[in-house]
């Protein structure tokens, strides 16, 4: 499989009655991404949802999530564009990033696979039954490049390392029941770089990649320019691929 161009799609796409839900609408990268796809011609609705939000979802309670496909149905009918851009690098507990087992906690390893991993399997499963059958259907999945197994070549971040892999694995068995409805459908796990938000901040050292308008300016474009043969796929912010 080959990289994909960095090119930026028309505005953002030919069709003009697309409909757009961010995940995780209220973060850094979430709110950037709902606020270009709000500007954009192409889309006739962009919502999000967020804990914060009407309805509020929650990825301890799976039922607010199905309440929130059921308002989205009701209120949009069928989703064209499906990001989840929620993550977190800290557990609620604010414990950081393990540097070494024996700073591993149970309790934290879990909290952390909640939101990482189980948490967007959940969105996937209520949210699945709306993508669209026909014509643009499309789902981003933010993940991270300490997510892939093959590019660890420092250890430590044990519990995030791990819940990162364990989304790849959920957005590529999303791909596969994806093109089952809809053939032309797409399905990506995406690296977003290091991004100027809250999460990033404290681990960064001044390394950032991008701004959070750039990066979802770049996350759309590497979404909406990929091709369906490279569903399930994981990808960087460039369109480059990354080794699971």
């Amino acid at each position: 499989m080959q990289a994909m161009t960095h090119a930026t799609p028309p505005p953002l796409l030919s069709q003009t009655d697309c409909t757009a839900l961010v995940i995780g609408s209220t973060g850094g990268i979430g709110e950037a991404l709902l606020t270009r796809l709000s500007g954009d011609a192409s889309f006739k609705s962009a919502t999000g949802l967020s804990r914060s939000t009407a309805p509020a979802i929650d990825f301890s309670h799976p039922s607010s999530l199905e309440r929130a496909a059921n308002w989205v149905e009701t209120q949009f009918g069928e989703i064209n564009l499906l990001i989840i851009a929620s993550g977190a690098l800290t557990a609620p507990d604010g414990s950081p990033p393990e540097k070494a087992f024996s700073q591993l906690s149970g309790s934290s390893m879990e909290d952390i696979f909640r939101i990482n991993a189980i948490g967007p399997a959940l969105a996937l499963k209520a949210f699945l039954p709306l993508m669209a059958r026909r014509g643009l259907c499309r789902i981003g999945v933010l993940s991270a490049r300490v997510g892939s197994i093959g590019d660890n070549q420092l250890g430590g971040w044990i519990s995030y390392r791990a819940s990162k892999a364990a989304l790849n694995q959920i957005a590529h068995t999303a791909a596969i029941e994806l093109s089952r409805k809809n053939k032309d459908s797409l399905c990506l796990a995406l690296h977003p770089g290091t991004i100027e938000t809250e999460l990033s901040k404290p681990y960064a050292s001044g390394r950032f990649t991008h701004s959070v308008d750039e990066c979802a300016e770049n996350l759309l474009n590497v979404l909406l320019s990929a091709n369906p043969n490279q569903t399930g796929g994981f990808f960087d912010y460039a369109g480059r691929e990354i080794v699971w």
